[in-house]
Formats: structure tokens, C-alpha cells, sequence
């Protein structure tokens, strides 16, 4: 595998030689940018992390001494890791086998027309390997925008504003797969293998989780965490491992079974003191589904910390390299119609119409459309399905404990600086603030969003629910707030220090489903019981959870679902036509 990859946060503006100083021990990737064969002044660029991995004095990071007339400053520029080796890994095989048994099936006599209401990452992954197995699906999406909860917007200066901070992480296989069978791998960009915490207690600074790349899993996490000293104590570390060793020796039966508590009440019944929860669980229950540990279901971490410290690089993270309805889901639909698929935006449906026997006999749009099928498919999230739900079907044990199934409120605020920031680093951060759950400088990690001049912060603002419905500038000020506790000398709530020159705040009154105890018996299978009707989504059954990767599990076995019951749907659609003929 190339150690060399592309520069994720540089300023190309002019012709310059690189210095490759990869072979630096265990620090951030880096390159000497030379303006100059004379090396007379520091000038760099990438923050005081960069500096320290360098053992260069953080001083000299950001002030450097007075340049000579006509010397150009020497910089430091961050670059990609390598992608990880995820192939030769149980998981991603298993999701490859899952991939290829489309493309390897049997060619259908008379390829089925699905109908799939909703072009998120579970449509769009159905749509997909619905193709690939020779099926033609027709992909409906509500607004103008592909992606769902991974939408995107551009606004009247040409900068992009999202739905959510999305991390790509080694332990999504499905994910993987899709974006090596698409020939995107290219776009992912790979950080460090750490996890960066902020220190409410010092503000300014933070605590690391560094996982070295020499130990397998899982002694590269437990490594990880036994080196850091800052945020827990020796005494707290030993409860926390001994707490775990039932989730350890039971696997994934124990894990299942801790659904019915709380994060914060599995803590106390393991005998783990609070203060772990506090210090380390709040801001992963979080990152991980938006809420607080007294809310999330244990079931949704230990199903995170499985992957992460039984995979070698399962919590390593990636960045998109650009907008997500451009840089991943149109790459999806260009494949999706190259095999004779159709995607149509602006498609909202109005109403599922049934047949007198309770089946599905076509989607009525708001359009004045109506839009015909062998097999219909919602692959939107679970509260728009519950909206549209027929009647007919609202007594059905399988849709009727959908009503626990409820989306979770999140906000994602954007905010444009109009100064470079020096307290950040190129990587994901864990905010640990009560009112943000993580955040990233976009001007750093993106490549589409690199500014050499300017912060862009995303954050997400979590637990949302009391201020979904306050004003952008309430949202704005408390987040304001925040950032001047984790940027003491930088950021100040009154905008002494940076200013801001515009923000993007963005609501999603119900995202994920709120994964609270007792939810998951009531995730439905992807095939429902009424014939020819299936689901898609995080929310179904599929061992991920509400992530990306779920997402695109989910539609995998929905497309597979429908794939199996092909003999099935072709025939009820041969007794369709016949009924047709006869009136």
C-alpha cells in the first residue's frame, strides 16, 4: 500500500518541492512545503499539535522569525494517512461476499421494478445492489437533494453546509465495500488513530487516546486507554475493565441482552464509578446517537467498543473529501442508471394506495403522479413511514411496534471565522461541553473545505430536544458560549477575539432513532409481512445500529430480501396483469 497520499489541508496556489518526512516516528504525516531553497523563517501552518509531533517549539508554530524580502515561509502540511488494511478482516469479508452474491446471481427472465420512497444511504444502497443483481429500481426522493441525513447544501458563496458531521470509521465494512466497488476509495480521508477529548477542566487543552499501529486488537485499545492518564485514574481503569469482562466472555448474546439498561444504570450495576461515565461515556452516548447516558441503551455501546477494540482499525477515522451528495451518493446513482436504473428528485409521496388485499397497489405522489411496481420499498426514516402508514396496516403486530421507534432532535451548526484557529487539530474532537457533542475544523480536515486563512468549525449541538425550536441566533450565542471554553484565548462569547462572519444552522427535528432501553425487539426485519412491500433504513434490523454503515447494511438486506423472493413477486405480478386484461 502507497504510504504517499494526497495533501488534505494545503494552500496549491503555486509550484513547490515537498519534502517527505513520513519516516518521523509515531506523529501526523507530514511535508515541508519550500517557497524557497533557503530555509530562513518558520511559518507553520497546522496548529501546536503539529509542532509538538515535530519537536519543534509550539512558539515557532504559529510566530515564526521576520522573513527576508522574497523568501517564501517553509510550511507544514498536513497529509492523509494511508488506508488502513481493512481487507483481510473478517467483517469486510463478510460484507464483500454479501456484495458479490448480487453482482454473481442468476439474471432475472423479466428484471422487477422496485419502487424505493426515500434516496438516503438506505435507498440509495438498495436501489444499488438491486441493479447489480439486474432488477431496475426507481428511486424516489422528497426534496431536491440526495443524501437524507447525509444532505448537503451550498449556499450563495459557493461553501457547503451539512446535514451532520459524518466520520467514517474502520469498522463500517459495508461502507468500505461500497466505496471500493464505486472506485472511490480515494475519497475518504484517513487521520491519525487516536481519540481526542477537550478538558473542561483545562480549558484549551486535551486529552488523547492514541492507538499505536504496531499492537493488534485488541492490546493497540487497551494500550490506548491504559496510557492515558488524564482522564481516568489507575483505580477507575480496573473497575471499567473488570465491568467489561461479561460483555468480553459472553459476546455478542450479552451484549443483546443489556438493551433493557441505561448506559448510566449498566455503569452503576458493574460496580464502575460514575465519574468514568462522566468523564469518557457521556460525550461517546453523544457522538453515538445524541443523547445522555441515563437515555441511551447500553446495548448501543457495547456494540461500538465490540468493533472498536476487536478490530485492529475499527475507530479509525476518515473524512469525506467534499460534499456528501457529490462526492458519494451521486457516484451511486450514476451507477444505479448506468444499469438501467431511474433516480427522480422531487418526488414526495402522498399516499400508499392499496389493492383490496391489503397490498400495495402503487405510490401516489404529491405531484399528482402515481408511480407503479412489482415491489415497493420506504426507505425513509421510521417517522415519515409511521406518517404515511395505510390504516389497513396499523394494527399489524410488525408495524404497530414501530410506535417506540421515534427519531431523535439534532442540530448542526456551521460557523465561518474570520482567522485561522490555532487550538484545533485535523481529526474529529469530543467537545465533553453540555450542550455540543463533537466537532471538527473543516478548513482542516476536507479537502473541498481547506482555507489557508480561515476556520470553518462544524459541531454538533447535542442533546438538542429544548432547542429545536429556538431561534439560529439562540442557538448561535449558546454555541458561542461553549467554543469559548474550549478556545479560551481565541474565542470569546461576544466575539472580542474571532469574529464570525456568517453561520449555517441546521435542524433535524427527528434524525436517528433514539436508541433508549427497550427498543430493540422493536426494529422490524427488512421484509414486512404484507407481500411485496419492505423497509430500509437505520432503524431495521441489522447489527449496526443508527450509523452510515447500518444505513447501507439495512439496504443490502433489503435488496437481498428481494432478490430471494424474486419467483414470489414475479408471479404476483403476472396475476396483476392477468386481472388487468380481464376488465
Amino acid at each position: 500500500m502507497s504510504q504517499w497520499v494526497s495533501v488534505s489541508a494545503a494552500n496549491l496556489s503555486c509550484q513547490t518541492s515537498i519534502v517527505d518526512f513520513r519516516s518521523v516516528g509515531n506523529i501526523p504525516r507530514c511535508c515541508f512545503r519550500l517557497g524557497s531553497q533557503k530555509m530562513d523563517s518558520l511559518a507553520f501552518g497546522c496548529g501546536e499539535f503539529m509542532a509538538r509531533g515535530l519537536g519543534v517549539p509550539s512558539s515557532l508554530a504559529f510566530v515564526g522569525r521576520r522573513q527576508k524580502k522574497g523568501v517564501l515561509p517553509l510550511q507544514v502540511v498536513c497529509v492523509d494517512y494511508p488506508r488502513p488494511e481493512l481487507e483481510n478482516t473478517s467483517n469486510f469479508l463478510e460484507a464483500a461476499a454479501l456484495s458479490s452474491s448480487f453482482r454473481s446471481s442468476a439474471r432475472p427472465a423479466k428484471p422487477l421494478k422496485v419502487v424505493i420512497a426515500g434516496a438516503g444511504l438506505a435507498g440509495l444502497s438498495t436501489a444499488k445492489y438491486l441493479a447489480d443483481a439486474g432488477h431496475k429500481p426507481i428511486l424516489l426522493e422528497a426534496r431536491d437533494v440526495l443524501g437524507g441525513k447525509v444532505a448537503a447544501w451550498k449556499d450563495d458563496d459557493g461553501d457547503w453546509y451539512e446535514t451532520g458531521l459524518h466520520i467514517f470509521f474502520g469498522a463500517y465494512p459495508n461502507v468500505q465495500n461500497l466505496f471500493g466497488e464505486l472506485g472511490i476509495d480515494d475519497r475518504l480521508q484517513w487521520k491519525e488513530h487516536s481519540m481526542i477529548f477537550a478538558m473542561p477542566s483545562k480549558p484549551g487543552e486535551f486529552s488523547r487516546f492514541d492507538f499505536p499501529e504496531v499492537l493488534p486488537a485488541p492490546l493497540n485499545g487497551i494500550w490506548a486507554i491504559l496510557r492515558n492518564n488524564e482522564m481516568l485514574t489507575w483505580p477507575e481503569k480496573v473497575k471499567f475493565a473488570i465491568g467489561l469482562l461479561p460483555a468480553i466472555v459472553g459476546g455478542q448474546a450479552y451484549v443483546e441482552a443489556q438493551d433493557g439498561l441505561s448506559v448510566k444504570d449498566w455503569m452503576r450495576k458493574q460496580g464502575i464509578p460514575d465519574r468514568v461515565t462522566d468523564e469518557v461515556f457521556i460525550a461517546m452516548s453523544k457522538a453515538l446517537n445524541f443523547i445522555n447516558p441515563d437515555e441511551l441503551s447500553m446495548q448501543c455501546i457495547l456494540i461500538a467498543l465490540n468493533r472498536f477494540l476487536q478490530e485492529k482499525h475499527g475507530s479509525k477515522m476518515a473524512f469525506l473529501d467534499g460534499n456528501p451528495p457529490e462526492r458519494l451518493c451521486m457516484p451511486i446513482v450514476d451507477h444505479i442508471q448506468s444499469l438501467g436504473g431511474e433516480v427522480r428528485l422531487n418526488s414526495r409521496i402522498q399516499k400508499i394506495e392499496l389493492n383490496d388485499d391489503g397490498t400495495v397497489k402503487r405510490f401516489l405522489l404529491t405531484n399528482g403522479n402515481a408511480i407503479e411496481g412489482d415491489a415497493y420499498v420506504f426507505a425513509t426514516p421510521v417517522d415519515i413511514l409511521k406518517i404515511l402508514l395505510p390504516d389497513n396496516w396499523k394494527e399489524i403486530p410488525y408495524f404497530k411496534k414501530l410506535e417506540k421507534l421515534v427519531g431523535v432532535p439534532v442540530i448542526n451548526v456551521h460557523i465561518w471565522f474570520d482567522r485561522k484557529l490555532k487550538k484545533t487539530y485535523d481529526h474529529l474532537l469530543f467537545s465533553r461541553s453540555s450542550l455540543l457533542s463533537v466537532y471538527a475544523d473543516m478548513s482542516l480536515t476536507c479537502k473541498e473545505y481547506y482555507s489557508p486563512n480561515q476556520s470553518m468549525l462544524e459541531l454538533v449541538f447535542a442533546p438538542a430536544e429544548e432547542w429545536i425550536s429556538r431561534s439560529d441566533s439562540d442557538i448561535i450565542d449558546a454555541t458561542m458560549k461553549e467554543l469559548a471554553k474550549l478556545f479560551p484565548d481565541e474565542i470569546a462569547a461576544d466575539q472580542s477575539k474571532a469574529k464570525i462572519l456568517k453561520y449555517h444552522v441546521v435542524k433535524t427535528p427527528r434524525s436517528v432513532y433514539k436508541t433508549v432501553p427497550g427498543c430493540e425487539p422493536c426494529r422490524p426485519l427488512q421484509r414486512s409481512p404484507v407481500e411485496g412491500f419492505y423497509l430500509a433504513g437505520d432503524y431495521t434490523k441489522q447489527k449496526y445500529l443508527a450509523s452510515m454503515e447500518g444505513a447501507v447494511l439495512s439496504g443490502k438486506f433489503c435488496a437481498q430480501a428481494i432478490v430471494q423472493d424474486y419467483e414470489l413477486l414475479a408471479a404476483r405480478g403476472q396475476r396483476t396483469l392477468a386481472e388487468a386484461g380481464t376488465r
